[in-house]
């Protein structure tokens, strides 16, 4: 679900809703109590990969990947699956 930004154009208020993509517009300030609260496109946050939870051999180029077959190398995860540090895809 998306997190959309608000600004109220009576009072200047800004607030951050997390919402449903489906969910109505927020009409009403919370700070004012007017309806005079309006949805502002914004670039977002994006996307961040956080963690070790990434293989070795993701990206690289197929020479890279073959080598990696021959030597046997598994991309870095242990034999119980996963990444194999602890975090929550173990």
């Amino acid at each position: 679900m998306p997190t959309y930004e608000y600004r109220c154009k009576g009072c200047g208020h800004r607030l951050d809703a997390f919402q449903s993509i489906n969910d109505a517009a927020l009409t009403e300030c919370p700070a004012c109590n007017t309806p005079q609260l309006q949805r502002w496109i914004t670039g977002g946050a994006g996307v961040v990969f956080k963690g070790t939870g990434f293989y070795q051999t993701d990206y690289k180029s197929a020479g890279d990947k073959s080598a990696a077959k021959e030597s046997g190398g598994d991309g870095g995860t242990s034999s119980g699956g996963g990444c194999g540090s602890g975090c929550a895809c173990c």
